[in-house]
């Protein structure tokens, strides 16, 4: 494909390694700096269509969260934006109701927006977002992801989706078989950009963004800004907006959190059955650092006569679909799994979060309790700590500017 002097513009290694963090729009302690200032603290004023507000509204939000006041309307205006603010925060109903004011869905079959995410529960996810904004404007949105049936997403492409969202390999491979045309894509959305670099995909994103136009709109949202972002964001980005939601704006309001202290590992499954036992829990999600300990502590759960479901990377598609499917409907109760839920999954019925172990990356700390209280939804956070995690647990507190208390007697009460 032969590219404009723009695009080349953009993908001119030469345009980013040199630059040093100050004049690059960053702040000395690893974030973005903000600029732009605008906020809108109401969907109404938004100037939307009529269609995607209703949908909005029947989504159930309300007030528009820190991002979506600040990061909707230059996305709309059609601005590249680089955005970055913490999973549970509203990102995806960000980019998606940018997407969906943008696009054509009445006369048209063509794709025109395009995402990519790092999993494929998160670009599941994602699709049922887009799907259920857009429900009164017909919109139609496919996931491409690895693990599914390929001749089902050519069928499905070349029918035409409004909307493709998926996974780098899936996509690119969509993109070769001439199957997803890339001529009408107008907005390309990189979700959760830290997490996808982290993973390897800088190359597929590379080949990808090569295969489109070079006036597309780029989006991209990440929670953390390591160097391999800021590199894609200064290759594939025309001046970007800058959107920075500080971590202390968000986050922890609306969830409490309290830690068990269990002097050694092995009484975690006794006070973690003591726990069950004395309260009633609508549903919940306990995680584990490792896929060992996802199945050591479910078959130990099991021989306890409590019904868990289990998820984790080594699971494949459908398996993984079924459980999902199983936890959301209300016939699996507990949820046991490793950090490959703590991004994006938003499970509406969890009012609690165990964190059996606690993350390896305090990162992760956020995307895990996030689960449950999302959009001030109330939560409860439980975290199980050894002697060896007492440091780890302070230095979550200070970098979330939080405190986690010791769970009280009456925790039933706050369920």
């Amino acid at each position: 494909m032969s590219l404009s002097p723009e695009a080349n513009r953009r993908n001119d290694d030469d345009d980013y390694g040199n630059k040093s963090y100050d004049n690059s729009g960053m702040e000395p302690d690893g974030l973005i700096e903000s600029n732009w200032n605008e906020i809108v603290d109401s969907f109404d004023d938004m100037n939307l269509k009529e269609e995607l507000l209703r949908g909005i509204y029947a989504y159930g939000f309300e007030k528009p969260s820190a991002i979506q006041q600040r990061a909707i309307l230059p996305c709309i205006k059609g601005h590249d934006v680089i955005a970055q603010a913490q999973s549970g925060t509203g990102k995806t109903a960000t980019f998606s109701i940018a997407i969906l004011q943008q696009i054509d869905t009445v006369d048209t079959m063509e794709c025109q927006a395009l995402i990519l995410a790092p999993t494929r529960e998160l670009a599941t996810q994602i699709q049922k977002v887009v799907i259920a904004l857009g429900d009164y404007m017909n919109v139609a949105c496919h996931a491409c992801i690895g693990g599914t049936n390929v001749r089902e997403d050519v069928r499905k492409l070349e029918i035409g989706t409004h909307v493709v969202v998926g996974t780098p390999g899936r996509v690119n491979d969509m993109i070769s078989r001439k199957v997803l045309r890339t001529k009408h894509i107008k907005l390309f959305v990189l979700d959760e950009a830290d997490e996808m670099l982290s993973r390897g995909f800088a190359d597929q994103i590379h080949d990808v963004f090569r295969n489109l136009n070079s006036e597309v709109q780029v989006i991209l949202l990440s929670a953390t800004m390591p160097e391999s972002v800021l590199q894609v964001s200064k290759k594939f980005m025309r001046e970007p907006v800058r959107i920075l939601v500080k971590k202390e704006e968000l986050t922890l309001e609306g969830i409490k959190q309290f830690y068990v202290f269990v002097e050694i590992e092995d009484w975690k499954l006794g006070t973690l059955c003591d726990l069950y036992n004395t309260l009633s829990i609508a549903q919940s999600v306990i995680f584990c650092n490792t896929r060992r300990k996802v199945d050591q502590l479910t078959e130990q759960m099991t021989l306890q006569q409590f019904t868990v479901s289990t998820l984790h990377g080594d699971l494949d598609q459908r398996e993984r679909d079924i459980i999902m499917q199983q936890f959301r409907t209300g016939s699996s109760r507990v949820l046991i799994t490793t950090d490959i839920l703590a991004r994006g999954i938003d499970v509406q019925q969890v009012s609690l979060v165990i964190n059996y172990d606690l993350p390896s990356n305090r990162e992760n700390y956020i995307h895990r309790i996030g689960r449950g209280g999302r959009f001030g939804r109330k939560g409860v956070a439980v975290n199980f700590i050894t002697e060896k995690d007492k440091r780890t647990l302070h230095d979550i507190e200070e970098f979330y500017n939080t405190r986690i208390e010791e769970m009280p007697i009456n925790v039933a009460d706050l369920i």
